[in-house]
């Protein structure tokens, strides 16, 4: 089986294939605890920790483990790496674990997870299999921002709120104000909020790749130039 090229993994981790936007998958985290930045960042981090280490893992045993024992191992190793980041968590950012709560520990259900170390990782050598997991966690965390930002900022009119639960009292000052004086959208913070801001995102990207597969199609086909074209007149007989 021939390695995948480095470009399709990125393209295919955060792009073509995002487990969130995508596949819909890791919707119980991604939708409960993104009404802020932080609470994105804090997740979307530990999923990447998580991800890129099961990855990794699965692919050192790939040759070693038997196709009845296979899926326990893999669940095994991706609980394994959870408890480390949740242990992580509770030493150097207590209070966002508190707030996050049991959605740290349900990353080992996340089917993303389970699904890379699957369907990649358990065919692929080490590289590539970290690459895949690195790309999987960053598509992931990246909708996390943009739909944690989404929501703070429609909700209470400000960004970066309480950085330092994650950061430490350094990103204390990092809070942005954009909107003084703001009413909070309450509709943004909640469930409701949650799904509206995923069905944008997701409808954002179905549009560009529409327009990207527009413009691809309307580009006038590459001609060799090394080849020339022959008119051929008269009969055969």
């Amino acid at each position: 089986m021939t390695e995948p090229q480095t470009k399709d993994i990125i393209q295919n981790g955060l792009w073509t294939n995002n487990p969130a936007l995508v596949q819909l998958l890791g919707l119980c985290p991604l939708l409960a605890v993104t009404s802020t930045v932080v609470n994105a960042l804090g997740l979307g981090l530990a999923t990447l920790l998580v991800v890129t280490g099961s990855n990794i893992a699965v692919s050192l045993i790939r040759n070693f483990v038997t196709e009845s024992v296979r899926l326990p191992a893999f669940v095994m190793i991706i609980a394994s790496f959870v408890t480390c980041t949740e242990l992580l968590m509770k030493a150097y950012a207590y209070e966002l674990y508190q707030i996050l709560g049991i959605f740290i520990p349900l990353i080992v259900t996340n089917c993303a997870i389970l699904g890379r170390a699957e369907a990649f990782a358990s065919k692929n050598p080490i590289l590539p299999a970290a690459l895949d997991g690195l790309m999987t966690g960053l598509g992931f965390l990246g909708v996390l921002l943009a739909l944690g930002a989404m929501r703070e900022l429609i909700g209470h009119g400000t960004l970066f709120a309480g950085m330092d639960l994650l950061l430490g009292s350094t990103a204390a000052s990092w809070e942005v104000t954009v909107f003084p004086n703001y009413r909070d959208a309450l509709i943004a913070v909640l469930p409701p909020g949650a799904f509206i801001g995923l069905g944008l995102l997701i409808a954002l990207k179905n549009r560009i790749d529409s327009q990207v597969e527009k413009h691809r199609s309307t580009q006038p086909e590459t001609v060799d130039p090394g080849s020339k074209r022959v008119r051929v007149t008269g009969y055969f007989s």
